[in-house]
């Protein structure tokens, strides 16, 4: 029979069982692997982070199917001569086909200090590290938010409405907030941060980070924590693969999104090379492909000679509960509905995955 090994519960091979379980062929079985008994919604870790949302509220259980199994472990070696997956526990997963959605860390651009001083939400384990430090800080402390990207703006909106008798400073590398969006939607965030006592620091140049405090170009900034959103990277263990990258270090793939000189290896999400800005919903994307690739290729079909291009929708950010905004198809939408839609496009995605 053959096996479909997905490394990673994340939102691209989550897709992936979604497809497939629904008809799966009768010779194929299917195991992923990660490291938590549950896919984890990374795009709300900031609301764990800041205090406003609890473990429960951001996972899904994974699907239940009788030619599914479930392991749980991390990845220490992906062996493709020998198509096999190695786990810390020393376990060894062999594989026909295998898809690597395994996500990404932190990318620190080279900055000194930035690792080991800094706290993150890139993993669950990670955010609720950065919520006991955050929201254990005593009253008038001032936190520092390094990238004023989704995740930046999402986590400093949040951690005002968690703990409003904090200081906080939101680092942006831009001239404006969202400087690639309208200016209509960029006045509308930095407005609700100004009325929130939120301090945007435009032009910023993180140089150093050390222990209680931050240098901003030469300006030394004294911080009582500091939480790093300003880039991503791959995993080591993807950064390490035998495989031709591209320059942030992600595996080249075909248009079928397998690497290049190997059909049966997969890459999906935040690993994959792409022009597209890494988010959930390229991920989600990217899986849609595969599976009808994988599809193609157990029946002995002939791909097509060209994959249909992924575009994307646009994409929605929370200031807060009660606040929020939204890109979709060139049109902007502030407000109390832009937050209605973003918590209703959350419950229709946790309620068709569980």
């Amino acid at each position: 029979m053959g096996k479909l090994v997905l490394l990673g519960g994340g939102y691209g091979n989550m897709r992936v069982m979604l497809r497939l379980l629904n008809n799966l062929p009768l010779d194929r079985e299917v195991v992923i692997v990660d490291r938590a008994p549950f896919h984890s919604l990374k795009t709300e870790f900031y609301a764990l982070a800041a205090g406003t949302a609890t473990d429960k509220e951001i996972r899904v259980s994974f699907p239940e199917h009788e030619r599914l199994t479930a392991i749980y472990g991390e990845v220490v070696e992906i062996n493709r001569a020998e198509k096999v997956v190695i786990l810390e526990d020393g376990q060894r997963i062999e594989y026909d086909d295998l898809v690597i959605g395994l996500g990404c860390e932190d990318k620190y651009h080279g900055v000194p200090g930035a690792a080991e001083n800094t706290y993150s939400i890139q993993t669950m384990g990670q955010s609720r590290a950065t919520f006991q430090a955050l929201c254990g800080l005593p009253a008038g402390s001032t936190v520092g938010i390094v990238g004023a990207g989704l995740s930046g703006i999402e986590l400093a909106s949040e951690l005002r409405e968690s703990r409003s008798d904090l200081k906080i400073k939101l680092f942006d590398r831009g001239q404006r907030i969202l400087k690639d969006f309208p200016e209509k939607l960029s006045k509308y965030v930095k407005d609700w941060f100004v009325k929130h006592n939120v301090d945007v620091v435009a032009n910023s140049n993180i140089t150093k980070v050390e222990e209680g405090k931050i240098f901003n170009h030469d300006d030394e900034i004294l911080l009582d924590a500091v939480v790093w959103t300003a880039g991503v990277q791959p995993v080591k263990i993807v950064r390490d693969l035998d495989v031709e990258k591209d320059k942030h270090d992600r595996p080249l793939v075909t248009q079928y999104f397998n690497v290049l000189d190997d059909e049966h290896v997969y890459v999906v999400g935040d690993c994959a090379a792409s022009d597209l800005p890494p988010t959930a919903q390229l991920a989600e994307e990217q899986a849609e492909q595969i599976v009808k690739v994988l599809r193609m290729r157990w029946k002995g079909e002939q791909l097509p000679e060209k994959m249909p291009d992924i575009k994307l929708k646009g994409f929605m950010g929370a200031l807060g509960k009660k606040q929020g905004f939204v890109y979709l198809a060139d049109t902007t939408v502030t407000g109390r509905i832009a937050r209605l839609m973003k918590s209703g496009l959350l419950w229709y995605y946790k309620r068709q995955n569980d």
